[in-house]
């Protein structure tokens, strides 16, 4: 447990457990599921009639909550983002191919299939304008993703920890919405999307887990860091078509995910509570001065932020995406 290794020497150590991760964390491709299992058949005889009680059942969707549907699966799209990303991180090898590259290939093979079948149920709702849809996340993939964390290991997988814990919560509760409103097959996709999500997250905490287990003090002061730059979500760049400013289109997305309630602060407060006891954090050994500083931040953060959440006013009014029809 020295802190005086390098972020190399330390994901050189922990390599072997992402190769053991690979197979618990990771389906076999062959069996899991694919979005076509979840989707009307076209070869069907009534395949056509499927679509239309898909597009019949949409109309029973509220705003707000096709809104946060339809940011989710540009989110997802917005796939080769992240992977580009991550492949840059210290110690991630995609030459040599070690377990780290081979356990983010085998991420992101299972992600890309959120967005695919997302696309295709949102499609075929006929409530909204693709081609806006299109623009925005070309727009999200060609403007890139800088959430400050470089190429340091530990920050990058507390950023995947938290991300894949928030997107286990929209899309299960948008599920949950949606069976609400009758629209029991995107209930069912929401619900497996999630499942997913929270396998992944598994997998990224017990890495964080390992980076405390081989060193502790400078997990914790990236755990700090992130916790002080605050986490932002993967599409917070988002935009729509013509002139308009990087991130204001978030803005209007994540109140309209409060406003349905599919995600809300007091959401990102339970998932830094939920990664608190995760690790262990209260009872941490073997930091110095400047990483019992960084815990002590860190448990005082959950405290100050619902008292940010409760003072907080979400518009009532929705704004008016290009999304949607």
């Amino acid at each position: 447990m020295n802190s005086m290794k390098s972020r190399l020497e330390i994901m050189a150590e922990a390599e072997p457990l992402a190769g053991e991760l690979l197979s618990k964390y990771l389906l076999n491709i062959d069996t899991m599921w694919q979005p076509s299992d979840l989707l009307p058949d076209s070869r069907d005889y009534d395949f056509i009639d499927q679509v239309k009680e898909i597009k019949e059942v949409s109309k029973e969707l509220n705003y707000d909550l096709l809104v946060t549907l339809i940011g989710d699966l540009i989110t997802e799209e917005a796939l080769p983002t992240y992977e580009s990303w991550i492949m840059n991180v210290d110690g991630i090898d995609q030459i040599n191919k070690n377990n780290w590259s081979k356990w983010l290939r085998g991420w992101t093979s299972e992600e890309n299939r959120h967005g695919d079948l997302l696309n295709k149920y949102i499609y075929m709702s006929g409530r909204v304008n693709m081609r806006e849809i299109e623009i925005t996340t070309q727009h999200l993939i060609n403007d890139g993703f800088d959430p400050g964390m470089m190429a340091d290991p530990y920050k990058n997988f507390i950023y995947t920890s938290f991300q894949e814990l928030a997107t286990n919560i929209t899309h299960r509760r948008t599920g949950t919405l949606a069976k609400k409103s009758g629209c029991l097959r995107l209930a069912k996709i929401c619900g497996i999307i999630a499942s997913d999500e929270l396998r992944h997250a598994n997998a990224y905490m017990d890495f964080v887990d390992k980076f405390f287990e081989l060193d502790p003090n400078e997990t914790m002061l990236a755990f700090e860091y992130m916790m002080k730059i605050h986490i932002v979500m993967p599409a917070h760049l988002m935009r729509e078509s013509g002139a308009k400013p990087k991130g204001e289109l978030f803005r209007h997305f994540s109140n309209a995910a409060q406003r349905c309630g599919v995600y809300t602060t007091f959401d990102y407060v339970d998932i830094m509570e939920q990664l608190i006891q995760k690790w262990d954090i209260t009872n941490l050994r073997e930091l110095k001065d400047d990483g019992e500083r960084a815990r002590d931040y860190i448990m005082l953060l959950p405290e100050r932020v619902k008292r940010i959440a409760r003072r907080i006013v979400v518009p009532s009014n929705p704004y008016e995406f290009k999304w949607i029809s």
